[in-house]
């Protein structure tokens, strides 16, 4: 019995959610989140433009509360209008501006690519879009964009993956867009202790020193190379000079040697 008023009450919000959407679809609405206070049911909308929804002086505010109260029977609701402070990174607003994009008659790959990359700039780990339907001919098809670490199924993804639906309605038939963010990355399945990470503190600071002395002894291995390589170079070029040197002492001894010869000979 228990179950059966959780769910009629699970199918009652996802009325109001329904009917606020349909109430205010001019208006670009994000999340809608119904909560169960104890002061009555707490009913919060995200949006770009909450002066819109609100009204002159909270006119558009006591319809809404008048209208929830007859239609789904509750009691006290009470709206909370936020603005979005990040609207790339809101599921529902991106889908209902490619909607709208879409009825205007823009390429579908061009929105697809251009609202990947500013989800992406947004600070999203993983983004993931498709527009479904007839979008570019009479034959139906699906067009899938991706970017990113984007988890599908599991734990991880109810927690860290937020999703947004958008319907539009150009001349060649209904479109349906779906898509999803993920906001942050999953945690590690192991967590090790703090003992373990204490004891590897040590060790990592040893692999350091390590890897410090071993560099710097291949840097003095190399200055001491450098310095050999430049001592053999000096001691060649000096034994270059003297053989020259040597050279030319010889060549001025063989020539006078021959002056004098000559000399000799025009004597005799």
């Amino acid at each position: 019995m228990k179950e059966r008023i959780f769910i009629k009450e699970a199918g009652k919000y996802v009325q109001i959610e329904n009917f606020i959407k349909q109430r205010f679809s001019d208006v670009k609405c994000g999340n809608i989140d119904v909560q169960r206070t104890p002061l009555g049911t707490r009913i919060i909308i995200h949006t770009l433009t909450p002066g819109i929804i609100i009204g002159n002086k909270g006119k558009n505010i006591e319809e809404l509360n008048e209208e929830i109260k007859e239609k789904f029977g509750i009691k006290n609701p009470q709206i909370d209008v936020q603005k979005v402070k990040d609207p790339d990174l809101e599921p529902n607003i991106v889908a209902q501006k490619i909607a709208a994009s879409i009825e205007r008659g823009v390429n579908y790959k061009k929105l697809g690519n251009f609202y990947l990359s500013k989800i992406m700039d947004a600070g999203a780990i993983g983004a993931e879009i498709v527009i479904a339907g007839k979008f570019s001919g009479e034959r139906g098809r699906t067009a899938r964009f991706i970017d990113g670490y984007v988890k599908k199924a599991g734990h991880e993804a109810e927690l860290n993956v937020v999703k947004g639906f958008a319907t539009a309605n150009p001349k060649l038939g209904t479109c349906g867009i779906t898509v999803s963010i993920m906001l942050r990355r999953p945690k590690p399945i192991l967590n090790l202790p703090e003992e373990d990470e204490e004891k590897k503190k040590p060790e990592k600071e040893e692999k350091k020193s390590k890897k410090e002395t071993s560099k710097e002894q291949k840097k003095s291995k190399k200055e001491e190379k450098s310095e050999k390589t430049e001592k053999k170079v000096k001691k060649t070029v000096n034994k270059t000079k003297k053989t020259k040197k040597e050279k030319a002492k010889k060549k001025v001894v063989k020539k006078k040697k021959t002056a004098k010869k000559t000399v000799k000979k025009k004597k005799k």
